[in-house]
């Protein structure tokens, strides 16, 4: 059996373990409880740790990518996301069964999820969410109590003395459930319902929550089984009361849930493992000395490389020795051994023998409040970073129909200024955004669409025949950059690139907009487009991290 720490910081740590690492996930657990931004002194009072040590901490993980510092204020980035799409990619199952999971959702219309267990308590992996009234708030990597849910009763069916003991004991030291703050605390149970709903899945094979989470939520669940007759993920369908009862709600999906939890069962035991041994490592330890030399001591060298070995986990495989850890991070292998030990201790690796894995708890590294972030709160950070430099508004904007609509936006502090508000929307055709965006779409959709299109005169220079937009949507598609030039307004001079998804597809784009006295257009060109093109490549990057198991709303 895999050996798992619960430990968690501030706990007595082995002789070997890599303080720094342990302050670090410190940090990045009491940001993430406080839904992903706190105050330097909040997080100070949070984490019992010095000021000194949190600007330290936290410095070392804006370098890394991980936060962001504004003025006082620490805020988790996309980029920590990789740390738990390393345990996602490690255990397959989302890219596995997302699909079915999201057809199921589809044709039930209901939300529909995929659940893990993490020591007594259970973590989601994927959902399937319908945009609602009353709708599913839970995230992927939210830590819920097995006693209130569906998934957690079946997980319990294979718990042994132990872990019926440290279920018991938590219970004990934390009745109301006030430790799982993704849920509302309530009345303790008593502690033979719990048994008894465990007893019951035993014998029927399925789970039901009628209303323990809070009043109104109903759950059904049924396992997802290994050939070896274990449960590698818990299925579940999620409703409300003003749509089903509970006997309602097992009579009328009981059956197609099972069907598809053998449709995943199947997909597991078929699906070939195409994941490639680890790859040559990046140059961590150039980029740590330069990091070291730039920051001198408020960089910490050993935090960096510590949470990069989470990261050699994922692609290159569920388990992974001591040796092809190093190999893939490329430290030292008593280096990558104190960070494995201390990522033990705390709960985020597991070890069977000489193989090591990633747990659930990893999730807890910021997945949580990172997996509902915008393409919009992705591209603001950038945007503003452009603007200071520039000194002209930015703007990220998606196409809508045959319109562009302006979803974020930086604006600066000239006397003459583009006066343009988030939500405002502009005809495609005679915009830099619009133009990107239109150059991406297939020749069909946009041949359709101009079809409907009334391309007017705005201002002096407008294209309105179709033909010569036509012409210019093909120079836009090779150039990789669309300018417009008085077509919208008069004296309103535009430049715009796309911000592209995982799949190459052009999902927004970003533009800076001046007066036409401000540049020439040879400077666009020159001084301006390069940062724009920097930025979007920018706002991608994170964009694909985050859509990697999560979907990123444009809006």
């Amino acid at each position: 059996m895999p050996r798992t720490s619960t430990a968690e910081p501030g706990t007595e740590a082995p002789a070997e373990a890599v303080a720094p690492l342990v302050r670090g996930i410190t940090v990045l657990r009491r940001l993430s409880d406080a839904d992903g931004s706190l105050s330097l002194s909040d997080l100070e009072r949070a984490t019992g740790l010095a000021r000194s040590t949190v600007d330290r901490v936290t410095l070392t993980l804006a370098r890394t990518g991980y936060v962001r510092l504004d003025g006082r204020t620490v805020t988790l980035a996309p980029p920590l996301m990789e740390l738990g799409n390393a345990y996602l990619s490690s255990i397959r199952l989302p890219g596995l069964l997302g699909g079915l999971v999201d057809a199921l959702a589809d044709e039930l219309d209901e939300s529909v999820s995929l659940a893990v267990p993490d020591g007594g308590d259970i973590r989601f992996v994927h959902q399937a969410t319908r945009r609602r009234a009353m709708s599913l708030s839970f995230r992927i990597g939210d830590l819920l109590p097995a006693e209130r849910t569906a998934p957690g009763a079946l997980f319990a069916t294979l718990w042994g003395p132990a872990e019926w003991q440290a279920w018991r004991q938590r219970r004990a030291s934390d009745p109301a459930g006030a430790g799982f703050t993704s849920l509302p605390p309530c009345p303790r149970p008593a502690d033979g319902t719990f048994e008894e709903r465990v007893e019951r899945a035993r014998s029927e094979g399925w789970a039901l929550d009628d209303q323990l989470i809070e009043p109104g939520l109903l759950a059904l669940a049924v396992p997802v089984r290994d050939p070896a007759g274990g449960i590698t993920c818990v299925l579940s369908v999620v409703s409300h009361t003003s749509r089903h009862s509970a006997p309602g709600l097992r009579e009328g999906l009981l059956a197609r849930l099972r069907d598809a939890a053998e449709a995943m069962e199947g997909r597991l035991r078929d699906a070939p493992d195409t994941r490639d041994a680890p790859a040559a490592p990046a140059p961590l330890a150039s980029w740590t000395a330069a990091s070291k030399q730039e920051l001198g001591r408020e960089f910490i060298e050993s935090l960096a490389r510590g949470l990069t070995v989470i990261t050699a986990f994922g692609d290159t495989g569920a388990a992974l020795t001591l040796s092809a850890v190093a190999r893939a991070t490329g430290l030292s292998r008593a280096s990558a051994r104190r960070a494995l030990i201390t990522l033990e201790h705390l709960g985020y690796v597991a070890v069977d023998g000489r193989d090591h894995r990633l747990t659930p708890r990893v999730l807890a590294l910021g997945y949580p409040p990172l997996s509902r972030i915008t393409l919009p709160r992705i591209a603001e950070p950038h945007l503003v970073a452009l603007a200071g430099q520039i000194h002209d508004s930015t703007s990220l904007a998606v196409l809508v129909d045959d319109s562009v609509q302006y979803v974020a936006r930086a604006a600066t502090h000239r006397i003459m200024n583009v006066n343009i508000t988030v939500g405002t929307r502009f005809p495609a055709y005679a915009t830099s955004l619009g133009r990107v965006l239109l150059a991406d779409l297939p020749p069909g959709e946009l041949a359709g669409l101009l079809d409907h299109a009334e391309l007017r005169p705005l201002a002096p220079h407008t294209v309105t025949r179709r033909a010569a937009l036509e012409a210019v949507l093909e120079r836009v598609a090779t150039e990789g950059y669309a300018l417009v030039d008085e077509e919208l307004e008069a004296g309103l001079r535009s430049i715009a690139v796309p911000v592209r998804d995982r799949e190459g597809t052009a999902v927004a784009a970003v533009n800076v907009a001046m007066h036409s006295s401000s540049r020439t257009i040879d400077a666009c060109l020159e001084q301006v487009l390069p940062r724009l093109r920097l930025t979007a490549d920018r706002i991608e990057s994170e964009l694909r991290t985050a859509a990697r198991f999560t979907r990123v709303a444009a809006v």
